[in-house]
């Protein structure tokens, strides 16, 4: 029998795994989606291209892969109708090997104005959220007033879309949102709306299937399944630094729940770690740098957001941190990306431990957006080599191999494979 191999970020997203997946798709049959919206945004670079998905699995450019879009996913119609263009421009027909799970949840144009109000709402207290819509829509999923795929073949489906769309302006309204001065992508919540619902029929077009019986006949019948997480482990809901978290479960956990499989039926678990550590948004953010060396990793890492835009703030490795998401997911495997961002640096760091009042600690503290807290620093030379030329993991300079084993020996898990460029070629497996 089966089971379901998951990857997901170890860090507060951003982590490379848009591209680990595509990587790994030859290994799989199907390659599902189980949580977030279109506030991620999975980068996949090949033959001198660069693809950005935010919805659809990072499966897709393999055409005799199927990829679904699973329950526990968010999808904003008019958003995914651009992406599923864009495929169409690159010559792929996602209608050919793309499923959605009648389950999943509708992010409605007034869900993404509810955003902007509760953020401009929060004023200083803001997390700094992607103005997707995603907040919005998971608090009337878990309140039981949400709208899901199925509904759009349903002849009541604008009745009821309506009755929402009202309670969101009423709750707007409340909030002494100016909604005429409201743009979604530069247009009028009316204007975007009237979008928002052609789009509807692009969704229409797809394959709309009960995902959790359909993806345990996957498993039944021996097919291998991938599931393909977003955002990072330190933005899940329950266990990322709250309330600077995501909306849905980012953890290995929210993968029975967002495509309806067993936890028996997890197998192997891929944990993508950067070498250094970003973040986006607001929140705590230990190992942050706020020194020439912090520019430095975000302009020669290219860290601005897929989805955003916004420059990624930077920082050294964090051992605490990575070691807690690697326990929360039962983590495996580490796949480690990026290194080559640091080719050039004289002195690279990593964050053994946390000093808080005095006290050294290495795990996460309740108190983690209010403490103070003192990274403890352990200070490696650099490598200070170009290691792009590199096609086995044995030929990486000694000084960087010195720094991976540090952080798998710290880490407790082995490194099964190390990114050294944007490209799907340049991955170096470690054969133990």
């Amino acid at each position: 029998m089966s089971k379901v191999d998951v990857l997901l970020g170890l860090q507060w997203g951003d982590e490379g795994k848009g591209k680990v997946v595509d990587v790994l798709t030859p290994e799989y049959d199907v390659i599902a989606r189980f949580q977030g919206g279109p506030n991620a945004g999975h980068t996949l670079e090949f033959n001198g291209i660069k693809h950005v998905l935010h919805i659809i699995p990072s499966g897709i450019f393999h055409e005799h892969k199927l990829n679904i879009i699973g329950n526990g996913v968010l999808i904003e119609p008019r958003i995914f109708e651009g992406e599923v263009n864009a495929l169409t421009e690159k010559g792929v027909d996602a209608t050919k090997n793309l499923y959605i799970s009648q389950k999943a949840h509708l992010i409605l144009p007034s869900h993404r104005m509810l955003d902007a109000a509760n953020e401009q709402a929060k004023g200083n207290a803001k997390i700094g959220s992607t103005l997707k819509g995603i907040g919005p829509a998971y608090t009337d999923k878990i309140a039981r007033n949400g709208l899901r795929v199925g509904d759009i073949m349903q002849s009541d489906f604008l009745e009821r879309y309506e009755l929402l769309k009202c309670q969101h302006l009423q709750t707007a309204h409340s909030l002494k949102f100016d909604l005429d001065a409201f743009r979604v992508d530069g247009m009028s919540l009316a204007e975007y709306e009237k979008l928002w619902l052609a789009s509807i029929e692009t969704l229409r077009r797809f394959k709309l299937i009960n995902s959790e019986y359909f993806i345990n006949r996957c498993l039944d019948e021996g097919k291998r399944v991938l599931a393909e997480g977003a955002q990072g482990s330190m933005l899940d809901i329950d266990f990322g630094s709250y309330p600077f978290v995501t909306s849905s479960s980012t953890i290995t956990a929210g993968v029975c729940s967002g495509l309806g499989v067993a936890p028996s039926r997890i197998g192997r678990v891929i944990g993508i770690s950067k070498a250094y550590c970003t973040r986006v948004g607001a929140g705590p953010f230990p190992t942050e740098l706020f020194d020439e060396t912090g520019n430095r990793l975000c302009q020669l890492g290219h860290e601005f957001g897929a989805t955003t835009g916004r420059a990624r703030r930077c920082g050294w490795l964090d051992i605490p941190a990575l070691r807690y998401a690697c326990m929360l997911n039962g983590v495996t495997d580490l796949f480690v990306t990026k290194p080559d961002v640091m080719n050039d640096f004289a002195e690279v760091k990593m964050c053994t431990a946390y000093e808080i009042e005095g006290r050294q600690t290495t795990e996460i503290p309740f108190e983690f957006n209010t403490v103070e807290i003192k990274p403890v620093l352990k200070s490696f030379k650099g490598w200070n080599e170009d290691i792009s030329r590199c096609t086995d993991y044995k030929a990486l300079p000694a000084r960087l191999r010195d720094y991976l084993d540090e952080l798998e020996s710290t880490v407790g898990v082995r490194i099964m494979a190390v990114s050294i460029s944007p490209d799907r070629k340049d991955v170096l497996y470690k054969k133990d």
